[in-house]
């Protein structure tokens, strides 16, 4: 081995992430689905928010999308524990946060599905800032039923997700990109586009139907504030 190498030990919090990510693929049967929604109508929406007093992020924007989603396609909503699926009635979304020294959790907005974007936003905030002081708990650790995963932040448009196992699904959100569209006149126009991928467990749920769970949150975005 040349000169200059730093070696990392796979051991502590970036062990045991290591061994999450080792055994979540060892486990579950994955696939992902890549797309891609217009965020005009998500953009302006964050924009009148703003001119309101209601700050809100292009995330926080984003889980609510999935949050109506889930509540139309509820099957992409829970764990496999075992040889069993469970779905659950409650939308507990947990949310990848990256942490100095790479490391990364994804501890859980317990509730997310009965918030307004507002609250999902003060969650989301609280959430991030005990990750950075090590004070989450064990059940927000491990008790969420859907992630998402968000590197909009980069230069990544698509990528592959690992599922935070057990459950049965995670999104991950690629960065805005202007994408030349057929305009109403018939002319071509530029408008914003979020690429979506979405990792599910087929042992749970087909290609189908989880295709039309990324559909419906492609629909909830491009439809917000009508």
């Amino acid at each position: 081995m040349s000169e200059g190498v730093r070696i990392i030990p796979l051991k502590g919090v970036r062990g045991m992430i290591a061994d999450a990510m080792v055994k979540s693929l060892a486990t579950a049967a994955q696939l992902t689905h890549h797309g891609s929604a217009d965020a005009s109508a998500m953009m302006a929406e964050k924009a009148r928010l703003a001119e309101a007093g209601t700050k809100a992020s292009v995330e926080d924007l984003l889980m609510l999308a999935v949050i109506r989603a889930l509540k139309k396609h509820p099957d992409g909503n829970g764990r496999v524990e075992g040889k069993e699926v469970h779905l659950s009635d409650a939308i507990d979304l947990s949310v990848a946060i990256a942490l100095p020294g790479n490391l990364l959790v994804a501890p859980a907005i317990f509730g997310a599905g009965d918030m307004d974007v507002s609250e999902l936003r003060a969650a989301r905030q609280d959430l991030a800032a005990r990750a950075k002081a090590n004070k989450l708990s064990v059940r927000e650790m491990t008790g969420g039923t859907f992630t998402v995963s968000n590197l909009g932040l980069t230069r990544v448009e698509h990528f592959t997700p690992i599922i935070n196992a057990p459950q049965i699904c995670i999104l991950g959100i690629g960065k805005l990109t202007d994408r030349a569209v057929r305009a109403e006149d018939g002319g071509i126009e530029l408008r914003p586009h979020v690429g979506l991928s979405l990792t599910f467990d087929h042992r749970a749920i087909d290609g189908a139907p989880a295709g039309d769970l990324l559909t419906s949150i492609c629909t909830e975005i491009e439809g917000m504030g009508g």
